[in-house]
């Protein structure tokens, strides 16, 4: 596999390893959170196993998954690169996205607050506010770098075209899009001007929100509230052929010597040297085996064949209902959207 997925690689000021932690699902968007001597030992663990980037938003749990960071982490602060999101924050019991100046300025210290630093590494904007331009978003995340609130900024679900606005205000550090087999959107773009501009591809949902997990999930079984009921590749009508293709994966995996899981995360931070992933886990043995990703030599000939198997020619269904790829910027990709 190349490049090494062992290598370290660079966010900013900041060198992380190929592999960190999206913290979302501990406390929010897949049914009930989990308890919190769950979510500490998994935070714990990840620490233990040499995870340094762990990746939080004020959206999350509106506020309770930077609760939980800071709580388990706020004494391991040097060893960690703390990244988290503001530009979309639950208002009134709802979702809303705001980019404006005063808005993120006042997110940045409330999630400084919860988070129990004096500083946070790496602060998104979570969505791109249309109603708001970019630089004027990027200017007050310039002006959080400048008063010492913020080292580094970053942009999520955007495309190449916004990222090079932004990038012209002030240096991004980081680009957060959903990147995995099945959601190819980067590839139209922004992958490309992330690495000329030497800025990071942060790949969030690598693993198709759990599609490409050991046990895919089971329609009748996803409890309410978690938003894959709401997403097209995971109803009735696309979810049997998307488990077709998982299958012909799942044998690829296997002549290689690989899980399923390790195939599909190698294949993601096999895209080029400036590509982290950030799996999201409840589960202490699914989170090593994420992990030992880095450690693996993956056949070439392997990679090339998940990427033919499932793509965004192959895919059913695109990875968002229309209301929700309406909010955002980046590019779509065929008939994945």
């Amino acid at each position: 596999m190349s490049p090494a997925a062992g290598a370290p690689r660079g966010i900013g000021p900041f060198e992380v390893p190929a592999v960190g932690l999206g913290c979302m699902n501990l406390s929010h968007a897949y049914g009930e959170p989990v308890s919190p001597e769950e979510a500490e030992r998994l935070l714990l663990t990840a620490l233990d196993e040499g995870v340094t980037l762990f990746d939080t938003a004020a959206l999350y749990g509106f506020g309770a998954n930077e609760e939980l960071l800071g709580r388990v982490l706020a004494a391991h602060r040097d060893r960690i690169v703390l990244a988290s999101k503001c530009g979309m924050t639950g208002v009134d019991g709802r979702r809303a996205i705001d980019g404006r100046p005063e808005t993120l300025r006042r997110t940045a210290d409330e999630a400084l607050a919860r988070l129990r630093t004096d500083v946070i590494d790496l602060y998104y904007l979570h969505r791109l506010d249309r109603r708001v331009p970019v630089e004027d978003s990027v200017g007050a995340l310039a002006g959080l770098v400048e008063a010492g609130k913020v080292r580094a900024i970053g942009l999520s679900e955007v495309s190449a075209a916004t990222l090079r606005r932004a990038h012209a205000v002030h240096p991004v550090a980081a680009l957060q899009n959903e990147y995995s087999l099945w959601s190819r959107n980067p590839e139209r773009g922004t992958l490309e001007a992330a690495r000329e501009l030497g800025v990071a591809l942060v790949a969030f949902s690598p693993l198709a929100r759990g599609f490409l997990t050991a046990e895919p999930p089971r329609l009748d079984a996803l409890p309410p509230g978690d938003i894959r009921r709401a997403m097209p590749r995971f109803d009735e009508r696309h979810y049997p052929g998307n488990l077709v293709l998982r299958e012909e994966l799942r044998k690829i995996a296997e002549d290689a010597g690989l899980s399923l899981p390790q195939l599909a995360l190698a294949w993601v931070v096999s895209r080029g040297p400036h590509v982290v992933a950030i799996p999201g886990t409840r589960s202490v043995a699914h989170l090593r085996e994420n992990l030992s990703v880095l450690g693996l030599d993956v056949p070439a000939g392997a990679l090339d064949a998940a990427g033919r198997v499932l793509n965004a020619g192959t895919v059913h269904g695109p990875r968002y209902p229309e209301a929700s790829l309406a909010e955002i910027d980046t590019e779509r990709c065929g008939r994945a959207g």
